[in-house]
């Protein structure tokens, strides 16, 4: 693309030269703008970027593009070195006047010199800077959605009465690279209200389990394989019965070690589709070539050693269930097949070009922060929204401790069984693995069970046994020192209505701590605290745009329905300022 700036250049010294053609210049720009169009970046960087590109080969001072709200108002202004709040500078380059004619006509608008044009005013010659000895020329076209006008792309230029640069090739230039911005626009608008739509499907779930309230005479949940009675462990329980009545997908966070497969699979027990196949694959096990055929197949031949045609993991859980763990570790480029078999439900084997139509429950699970994974462009925002329909926070062992005795008994009987003994824990045993961190959760305590029965000389498990209380216990390194009194999140909830990808970017640039509140140690979406939290992040927003909708929904990441969808759940009274 830089190769033809100096050949125009070379033209511009040379008068007597022939004039350069500019097909292909405008060819290397278009593609050059194409790949910037498909970059996952925020809508308001891309198009700043695109008009930053256009500055490389077309003859122009300033750029702007606007996208119009739905009273025709320009919602959006961007131009080359956009930032966060520059919106008012580009929107002051806009002569109202010539974009409201070609939003009315849903043509081009070409002046020659704006000063003798009908459609700028006074105002608009002395802001574009034109005077009797500067003349300024204007072109500005049509960004279309089907045949909807939702915004235009202008450019102003210090008009030189050379030939080099044709209006008319101009426009027409502008006006490709307006019907690429257009679909861009259109795509983006499709995620966001695919994504206002899960939202909304997430509150309504979210608000049913918080107003559940069990009935005295209810019997409580009972899942195989989980163990205890506290009431982080309740709680959790009394979820699963509420989500698996649905078709839902569910994301599961919480720590290595918290049982996030069990869960799943009681999820898929407690629902229609029990009688149906339960199957698992742990996506960090595998490298991308062999996990993008494990889950959809392939065809015979499809690359070396594919002897035979082979059913992947979504057709064998057809009408059931497919359990995705550590689904935060997968490659950017194959977030992309995913997200597609997600939406649709549909997908092609390795090799095959036939479409797979199938119907299945997905439960994901990580134990990865994926809100900063979204905020640093490591994983994709619109695969964040598809999977975190209903997510669920398993609590570590350190918060439900009264569960520890019976989990460890537990184990105890069962390493009993297998191997022909009959130990059992002494009173003072108990108040040891009460007072451990465990920072493995339930998989540590089994562990420390098991090493502790298999070395364990006489017929109870006294304080003694533990390699602990000899200072042998080399996982204590992980906890040793950390607060018990406050507890440590891996994993902070965000509430889904506040998680602006900008505000996270903000946040780790330092940007002031009222602009997102975290939710504080304890607290989750789903819980009062979160509410607090999320109201709060609102306020923050409202306040420091000057109470004005629209400039708060772009703070936050959201779109103007959203933030008003939040200022009426919270209850927020809009000031007038």
């Amino acid at each position: 693309m830089l190769h033809a700036v100096p050949v125009i250049e070379r033209h511009r010294a040379d008068q007597t030269a022939p004039i350069v053609p500019l097909n292909e210049i405008a060819l290397t720009g278009i593609f050059e703008i194409s790949k910037i169009l498909t970059a996952p970046t925020r809508l308001e960087t891309t198009l700043a970027n695109v008009v930053n590109l256009l500055q490389s080969f077309l003859q122009m001072r300033h750029g702007v593009v606007a996208l119009l709200s739905d009273d025709g108002i320009p919602d959006l202004a961007v131009g080359a070195g956009w930032s966060e709040g520059s919106d008012e500078r580009y929107r002051g380059r806009l002569p109202q006047r010539a974009v409201d004619q070609i939003v009315a006509t849903a043509m081009p608008l070409v002046a020659e010199n704006i000063a003798t044009h009908p459609a700028f005013s006074a105002a608009d010659v002395e802001t574009l800077g034109a005077s009797e000895t500067t003349r300024v020329s204007f072109i500005g076209v049509p960004i279309r959605i089907d045949s909807k006008v939702v915004g235009t792309l202008t450019i102003d230029r210090v008009w030189d009465e050379r030939p080099l640069y044709r209006l008319d090739s101009d426009v027409r230039l502008l006006t490709m690279i307006a019907n690429l911005v257009g679909q861009t626009v259109k795509l983006h608008r499709v995620v966001a209200q695919d994504r206002e739509r899960l939202m909304h499907e997430s509150y309504r779930l979210q608000k049913e389990l918080s107003e559940l309230k069990p009935a005295r005479d209810r019997r409580k949940v009972h899942v195989e394989g989980i163990i205890g009675d506290s009431p982080a462990l309740r709680g959790l329980l009394d979820k699963i019965a509420v989500v698996a009545k649905s078709n839902s997908t569910v994301l599961l966070r919480g720590e290595s070690g918290t049982g996030k497969e069990l869960i799943a699979k009681a999820i898929h027990e407690l629902s229609p589709r029990a009688k149906r196949p339960f199957i698992k694959i742990n996506c960090a096990a595998l490298p991308e070539s062999v996990l993008e055929s494990e889950l959809f197949g392939h065809e015979k031949g499809a690359f070396t050693g594919a002897l035979n045609s082979r059913k992947g993991r979504f057709e064998l859980a057809d009408k059931g269930t497919l359990f995705l763990d550590e689904i935060g570790e997968i490659s950017a480029s194959f977030q992309a097949k995913l997200l597609r078999v997600l939406q649709e439900q549909e997908f092609e084997r390795v090799g095959g070009n036939q479409t797979i139509k199938v119907d299945v429950r997905v439960i994901a699970a990580t134990n990865r922060n994926l809100e900063e994974a979204v905020a640093h462009n490591e994983f994709r925002a619109d695969l964040y929204y598809r999977i975190s329909v209903v997510p669920m926070m398993l609590p570590p062992l350190r918060e439900r401790r009264s569960d520890i005795p019976l989990l460890a008994n537990e184990f105890l009987k069962n390493f009993n069984t297998e191997n022909g003994r009959a130990l059992s824990f002494d009173r003072h045993a108990i108040e040891v693995l009460m007072s451990c961190g465990f920072p493995g959760n339930v998989r540590e305590l089994e562990n420390c069970v098991q090493r502790t029965a298999t070395l364990a000389p006489g017929p109870e498990i006294v304080r003694n046994d533990f390699a602990c209380c000899h200072s042998q216990c080399l996982s204590a390194m992980l906890w040793k020192g950390v607060s018990e009194s406050v507890p440590q999140r891996s994993l902070p909830i965000v509430p889904l209505s506040v998680l602006p990808a900008s505000a996270a970017r903000e946040g780790a640039a330092g940007a002031a701590p009222s602009a997102v509140k975290p939710v504080p140690p304890g607290g989750s979406a789903s819980t009062p605290t979160g509410s607090v939290a999320e109201r709060e992040s609102v306020i923050a927003a409202m306040e420091k745009s000057g109470w004005v909708q629209a400039k708060a929904a772009r703070l936050l990441g959201l779109t103007p329905r959203q933030i008003g969808y939040a200022l009426k759940k919270h209850g927020i009274e809009v000031k007038r300022l």
